[in-house]
Formats: structure tokens, sequence, C-alpha cells
């Protein structure tokens, strides 16, 4: 179990942000793994005959199923939403003995990585360019091609997650975050397997990053020169790839089937046209719904660029579970 202590001050300065390189990461992990990674069938289907001629073997041999994964392939972002521009060039960045001081430990707890261990403290600087060229190459092939909707889904938790936050401080944003994490008296305990640690923020506040790819349990980063971290399943993550469903009947004798059905695929974040298209209805027809719920306060809108963003509220998810 790892603990992160707060005071008042890291309280102010706990943050939410995106993290484009973070999502890369495990995306390669589902990849690896498709049999973990049942809710991202129709993502991993996508990707046949597009990933030939890449050594991905080079980077999945650093995401071990569990155990310490070296915490330089995610440097957390500076901003709420971290560009993957950024990110590689940060991971370009890091310093050799950083390197070499991770990957240490991650051979301490995977003894069978050691051909690869001894390849990255001889050369460091030669095994991290390699290894971005190759993350880079994947991103474009894999991962560009839906981040629209990843980073729309990703917004849609914050938004949820900042709103809990507003109505009931710390105590409601910690109470549903993920299964093993827990609030106590100015502190947050994660279950983590195989590591222990009592992490005092000391002003920092912890940096809170929701994961579209990882469904399994929550991660931490609270080794230097990161600012603690702590890595959650989004909500709804099996919504991500599916096509709208019809309403339950009940709900459609109360709002109506079209308001209904709108209604059941919002625990995702859409847009207007997303929501016509998926529905195959008019765009009038769908704003005219989504009003009608954002008004009886079972959605909210958020603007994303030029587009709005619509998610099921509480009010609603408990209207659509009920």
């Amino acid at each position: 179990m790892v603990r992160f202590v707060f005071s008042v001050e890291d309280l102010a300065r706990t943050r939410f942000a995106i993290s484009p390189m973070l999502e890369l990461v495990h995306s390669l992990v589902a990849l690896r793994d498709p049999a973990h990674a049942a809710l991202h069938v129709p993502w991993l289907r996508s990707l046949s005959g597009r990933l030939d001629g890449l050594a991905l073997e080079h980077a999945v041999v650093l995401l071990p199923p569990r155990g310490f994964t070296p915490d330089f392939l995610t440097p957390p972002p500076s901003g709420p939403l971290g560009s993957i521009e950024d990110d590689f060039a940060a991971l370009r960045a890091t310093s050799a003995a950083q390197i070499r001081d991770e990957m240490r430990l991650f051979a301490s707890q995977h003894p069978r990585a050691s051909e690869t261990v001894e390849r990255w403290v001889a050369h460091p600087r030669r095994e991290v360019g390699r290894l971005a060229d190759l993350l880079e190459s994947y991103w474009e092939r894999a991962v560009r091609p839906v981040w629209p909707r990843v980073r729309a889904f990703l917004d849609a938790d914050i938004a949820h997650r900042s709103r809990r936050l507003a109505d009931g401080g710390p105590a409601a944003l910690f109470a549903d975050l993920a299964d093993g994490v827990t609030w106590g008296d100015r502190h947050v305990d994660v279950a983590v397997p195989r590591h222990e640690a009592t992490i005092a923020l000391g002003g920092r506040g912890l940096l809170l990053m929701p994961t579209a790819f990882s469904a399994v349990r929550p991660l931490v980063i609270d080794r230097a020169p990161w600012q603690p971290t702590l890595i959650y399943p989004a909500r709804g993550i099996a919504t991500l790839w599916e096509d709208a469903e019809p309403a339950p009947e009940g709900l459609a004798r109360l709002l109506g089937a079209t308001r209904a059905t709108v209604l059941g695929d919002l625990a995702a974040p859409r847009s207007t046209k997303e929501i016509a298209e998926r529905l195959q209805i008019s765009p009038a027809n769908a704003s005219h719904h989504l009003t009608a719920l954002r008004d009886a306060g079972l959605v909210t809108g958020r603007r994303e660029g030029r587009a709005v963003l619509y998610v099921r509220t509480s009010l609603g998810d408990a209207l659509v579970a009920a």
C-alpha cells in the first residue's frame, strides 16, 4: 500500500491532467495481452496489418504485468493536457543517471529481463532514443487516429471528478475514484501490489490522471523527480468503443424512446453530431433532446474547441441505473 499524506496546501495544489504518453504506454499493455483488454477489442481489431514492421517487443519488455515499470516512460504532464510532442521530448531528455537508477530497480523485480537491463545501463542515451523513435511510429499508426475520442472520454471523467470535488471535497472525490483507493484523515491510501511507502506530499499536491486503456487497478508514481501521481481507470471505460443501444423499457416510458436512448448513450462524452450519427437522427433533433436533458440536470455540456461534449451527471447516472 502507498499512502499519500496531505497538508492544507497539498489539497489546494491537487490537480488533474491528461497524459497522451500514458495512454500510449497502457495501450501497448492491452495490445500485448488482449485477454486482459476485452473492453478494447474493437480498437485492437482496427489495428490489423497497421503495425507490421514495428519491433514493439523492445517496448513491451519494459511493461511487465506486475511490479515496477520505469517511471521515465510516462513523464507526467506539466499542464492539464500534455501534448505527445512534449512527452516525447521529455522521454528523450531523461538523464542517463535516472535511466540507470530506474532500470536497476526494474532488474531487482524482474530478473528475467537482465539482458534488456544490461543494454539500457550500458547505453542509456542510445536506448532511450531508439525507444522514442519506436513509440512515435506506434503512436502515428495506432493511437493518433483514435486520440480525439479517447481525449474527449478523459475530459468528461475529469469534469465529473471536478464536480465531485467541488460538491463534497476530497472525501467525495476519492470515495469512488477507483477500487483500492480510500480517503482517510488527510491521507489517501492506494492498494499497490508489492510496494509499501508513505509519501508526505510536502506542498507539491497530488497529480490525478485518468486513463482509458487501463481498467485493472490504480497505479502510482512516487519516486523523484516526478510529482507524486495517482493514475486511475476513467469511469465508464466499457462504453468507450460501444455503439448506442436501445434504452431500457422503463426509462423509455418515462422520457420517451429517443430521449432515453440519448441519456443512456452518454456514459461516455458525445458531441451533438456524434449522438445524431449514432442514433441516426438529425443534428437538430439530437440538440433538442440534449437541451431538454441538460435543463433537467441529467447531462452536462463542456465546450472542447468548436464542439460541445455532453455526458451524464450523477443524477443521470442514477436514473439510468434505476
